[in-house]
């Protein structure tokens, strides 16, 4: 009996290994990889499995027996795609391919098809290609013929397409070559966007978190911005940034990032160091966390440890803002308060219904307190290179002439002051 074609027939599985030491839970971890599969054009899912092992077998992942039993279970579902939530070796994804008769892909594999279908700018579709070819050049397993290709993904999970990647080593390395000198120069683009944007005295206020927290929707409420927002894991991937005017504080420029997760694949971490690279240059990182996820200590512990491998150090300004408190039932929401309360660097809000929305600005206005300096100095008529660089960088919102010289009126930081004082 045949099936639709535009349809992938998708079925996921998360490995419950217990020699992994893997602290997250299998429910809650299937949940995410089903959600994964959910958030990729094309594929449907007609159902997820949690394969409970001892330790993992070398050559085939799984036993023998479970991989018969599993291999009825595709052919009675006619199933086209599996989705293994976790790492699969090549010589594992070859065998159980064979086995089953289906095109498989693992964690990684999936990640970047989701990055590649939401890459939008030209540096996220030359770190996701970059990334992607990383990851390609250990396997070069080519795309299954028997499969249409619906969209302009990567090749895992379609058949033949306009593009496919090369299987040969060296023609892969020759076009990590070219895509590297290609993402070099939008790299400068970008740190010269960044130095103009140093020059502005307005502080940068990165919003960090897991997917799926809820990071978009609090962008667009304090922003009026009209990012996609959607309860989809990487709904967003390219960064964002909008200036914000905070009632009682300065205007502070907000960013809002890719999500983070678990087991993120170390081809796209290093691939999207440069994106992050706002993240390590905010004056405060607002971490931002699903406090109605089960597994939201998890997730959070993945934020640090990512948070910590790009080099942002504990002496970071950061606050946490508990979101999706809406979600809560009465009794847990009055818990999850009573416990943010007891914190100072921690908001419980709701980016739906707005709920704590002005606790979040208060605490940011908090965090800030400091950063923004307004004074007036008095420079002599003939200090006009001192005062030229206090324009060139628009540190001056008013000057007057007085007698003793040029009375202007600053809002710097104390870090535009120490280097003014080098001049």
């Amino acid at each position: 009996m045949g099936h639709d074609p535009a349809i992938t027939r998708t079925w996921v599985l998360h490995p419950d290994i217990k020699s992994n030491n893997d602290r997250r839970l299998p429910e809650p971890a299937l949940a995410e990889a089903v959600a994964l599969a959910k958030a990729l054009p094309g594929l449907e899912v007609f159902g997820d499995t949690i394969v409970r092992l001892p330790k993992a077998h070398s050559g085939m992942l799984f036993g023998k027996g479970k991989i018969e039993e599993l291999h009825q279970l595709f052919d009675s579902e006619e199933v086209d795609l599996v989705l293994i939530d976790g790492p699969v070796t090549p010589v594992q994804q070859r065998n159980l391919e064979k086995a089953w008769g289906v095109k498989l892909l693992d964690r990684t594999g999936l990640i970047l098809e989701i990055f590649s279908d939401r890459a939008r700018t030209s540096e996220g579709v030359l770190q996701v290609e970059m990334a992607a070819l990383s990851y390609q050049r250990t396997r070069l397993v080519r795309a299954w013929t028997h499969l249409e290709r619906q969209r302009g993904g990567l090749g895992f999970v379609g058949g033949p397409g306009e593009t496919q990647i090369e299987s040969d080593r060296r023609a892969i390395d020759d076009q990590l070559v070219r895509l590297r000198r290609k993402l070099s120069k939008v790299v400068k683009t970008r740190a010269l966007h960044r130095e103009s944007r140093a020059k502005v005295p307005f502080p940068i206020v990165a919003l960090v978190g897991y997917t799926n927290a809820g990071k978009s929707t609090l962008f667009n409420r304090l922003t009026g911005a009209d990012v996609f927002a959607k309860d989809m894991l990487f709904a967003t991937l390219d960064p964002t940034m909008r200036a914000v005017e905070l009632p009682d504080g300065p205007q502070v420029i907000l960013s809002d990032t890719v999500g983070f997760i678990s087991d993120l694949p170390t081809e796209l971490v290093a691939s999207f160091r440069a994106t992050l690279e706002e993240v390590v240059a905010a004056d405060l990182i607002v971490h931002v966390r699903d406090i109605s996820h089960e597994g939201t200590e998890e997730q959070a512990a993945d934020v640090r440890t990512i948070l910590t491998s790009l080099g942002v150090g504990e002496g970071a300004k950061q606050i946490e803002v508990w979101n999706k408190i809406d979600l809560l039932e009465p009794h847990d929401k009055d818990a999850v308060l009573a416990r943010a309360a007891r914190h100072d660097d921690v908001i419980a809000v709701s980016s739906i219904s707005g709920y704590g929305m002005q606790d979040f600005v208060v605490a940011v206005e908090d965090a800030l307190e400091g950063e923004i300096i307004t004074e007036t100095l008095v420079l002599s008529y003939s200090e006009g290179r001192k005062r030229a660089w206090l324009f060139e960088r628009s540190l001056v919102e008013a000057e007057r002439q007085g007698e003793n010289g040029f009375e202007l009126d600053l809002r710097w930081k104390a870090k535009d002051r120490a280097q003014f004082q080098t001049i």
